[in-house]
């Protein structure tokens, strides 16, 4: 038996017990009123029209009114209640469901594709919140009306209200074997909008790699195969819910053929009146709504159910990386950074990317990584911000191993400037304010002119010109320079830079690192460097091959000594600009 997770949004409910306390109490009094009528007309016919009393009439008549306009009074009341609870439940979760995204670390995120996680926030907590607002409610009034209908069935004819209950059992056995079929075919169609959301989301990101590349024709044709898988699905599972519809509909239809012919037979032996017989075949008829609905309900509940699971997919994935009750609070770093025998392993991959490193950088001094593509060097510079754990060893900072301090207290030391800067749509001076929130405009301007990104000035609204998704309104080098004036804004303890110079021409590039050296000295700097002119900033040289450090020692040291790293940088750009191989620039697969 599957594990209920639609029981698992109980705690976002209980703040609102009252509430929900009260459209239960509605429901009840609306149904009561709404099957009182039956009973009127009964009274009515039995009464009054067969006594040829017609003015007796008009007070039933205004009774019948009166409880019609409470019914639907409470009925406009109570929906619009729950679909304010349930639009908040919503809000809830989904407020939490990002926040937990916020704290799971890095390996989550490069398992999980982003569509998915989109789906889940977005089309499952609205299924979620459509059940909760309406399937959930409705399910309830509706197994109340049913049960009081039949009651008040038994009670006008025993026998023939009999007859009715059973039709119960053919139900109940056809809505478990929905649900069962349903359940596959509702989770199937939620991964398979996820996955289509994830090539929509790819193809608008990647547009103009595959325009540049010709490949549009392809990008549609995987497109239309997803699009395609999932509309036979969504057919598939609408012919399953129709049957169902089809038979829950048949069943009370006949029940109400048979109800007639034999209300008849017992009404003309005086065992039942026709007031009686009225009423009997009224209730009979407003079963079909209920049952009818019964489809939908328990359609809804089972995407919504499968929605639930879903969504509990992302909140049961604890976070690897995260403060627990001894976690240390780091006020301001020194910045004396040590690696020690680190090892690592990505957690999809299959090899040591890091093998037994050690490595010291004192405190003010600058660390250049240089080595081929794979080497590891992009991996030391995450492992420092602690974006990942060593799977082996430890990487201290002043003396404390960096997963004994606080995340929040550990990063707040720490500007990273990554090779493919990420941008968001957003203003200019937003994007920088989320390396130093509380910066002033003297913080901006000098990081932007450490940076050399005073192009931000010939924008159209210069700091609060937005930059649009993923900055690419942008060249790369601006956006490079962006990134390392966010990096730095903060004048942090430890600078991480990971080829942060890479799309800048040469002129800008020195410009860049005439301007940055006074930062690099006020703090301890890491640089994974890809091209001879960036490892100039350096105080320190460290040799990475095959996830080792096969040596250290000033640039012209290892120049000398060392023909593997001459001949590493000998296949970049020098500080004349002349170019060489570019495979060694991108891609760091560390």
């Amino acid at each position: 038996m599957r594990d209920r997770a639609l029981w698992r949004i109980r705690p976002y409910i209980r703040p609102f017990r009252k509430h929900i306390v009260f459209v239960v109490v509605s429901a009840i009094l609306s149904i009561s009123a709404s099957l009182m009528i039956p009973l009127i007309a009964k009274t009515v016919i039995d009464g009054p029209i067969t006594d040829g009393d017609n003015g007796a009439v008009v007070p039933w008549f205004l009774l019948a009114v009166g409880l019609a306009v409470f019914e639907a009074s409470l009925t406009f009341t109570r929906r619009i209640m729950m679909a304010r609870l349930s639009t908040t439940i919503e809000a809830n979760i989904r407020t939490d469901l990002y926040a937990h995204l916020q704290k799971l670390d890095i390996g989550f995120h490069d398992q999980w594709q982003s569509g998915q996680l989109l789906s889940r926030a977005t089309t499952d907590l609205g299924i979620i919140r459509r059940f909760a607002g309406f399937g959930a409610i409705f399910l309830v009034i509706l197994t109340a009306e049913v049960l009081v209908i039949f009651g008040l069935l038994l009670t006008l004819h025993f026998w023939l209200g009999l007859l009715v209950v059973s039709i119960s059992v053919p139900i109940l056995t056809l809505s478990r074997r929905f649900e069962r079929q349903y359940f596959t075919y509702v989770r199937r169609i939620q991964d398979l909008q996820g996955d289509l959301t994830t090539t929509i989301e790819e193809g608008a990101r990647g547009i103009r790699v595959l325009k540049a590349f010709g490949r549009g024709p392809r990008a549609f044709e995987q497109f239309d195969e997803q699009a395609t898988e999932l509309f036979n699905t969504h057919i598939s599972r609408i012919r399953l819910h129709t049957r169902f519809v089809w038979l829950l509909t048949a069943i009370p239809d006949i029940t109400l053929a048979v109800i007639l012919l034999l209300g008849a037979l017992v009404v003309g032996s005086g065992g039942l009146s026709v007031g009686g017989l009225v009423a009997m075949v009224t209730y009979v008829l407003i079963l079909v709504w209920p049952i009818e609905a019964l489809a939908w309900i328990l359609a809804l509940a089972e995407e919504a159910e499968t929605s639930a699971g879903r969504v509990w997919e992302v909140f049961d994935t604890e976070p690897v990386i995260a403060d627990d009750e001894n976690s240390l609070h780091l006020d301001v770093a020194e910045g004396h950074v040590r690696l020690e025998g680190v090892s690592f392993r990505y957690p999809t991959g299959d090899r040591e990317v890091l093998d037994g490193v050690d490595l010291v950088i004192e405190p003010g001094q600058t660390l250049a990584l240089v080595g081929a593509t794979g080497s590891g060097k992009t991996t030391i510079a995450t492992l420092l911000a602690r974006l990942y754990d060593p799977t082996a060893g430890r990487i201290t900072l002043d003396g404390t191993d960096v997963r004994d301090l606080s995340v929040e207290s550990l990063r707040r030391q720490i500007g990273f400037a990554f090779e493919e800067p990420t941008l968001f749509s957003a203003s200019v001076k937003e994007n920088l304010l989320m390396g130093h929130p509380g910066a002033t405009d003297a913080d901006v301007d000098w990081a932007l002119d450490a940076a050399q990104a005073s192009f931000v000035e010939s924008l159209p609204w210069g700091l609060d010109t937005r930059i649009g998704e993923q900055g690419l309104s942008l060249s790369g080098g601006q956006r490079q320079r962006l990134a390392l004036a966010r990096a730095i804004i903060s004048r942090p303890r430890l600078l991480i830079l990971d080829d942060p110079l890479s799309a800048l021409d040469v002129h800008t590039e020195a410009k860049v690192e005439q301007a940055i050296r006074p930062v690099l000295r006020e703090c301890t700097s890491l640089i994974v460097v890809h091209r001879a002119s960036t490892v100039a900033l350096a105080d320190r040289v460290a040799f990475l091959d095959g996830g080792k450090i096969v040596d250290t020692g000033t640039h012209h040291d290892l120049l000398e000594r060392n023909a593997a790293y001459k001949a590493i940088l000998s296949q970049t750009p020098d500080e004349s600009g002349a170019q060489g191989s570019k495979a060694t620039r991108v891609g760091d697969g560390a």
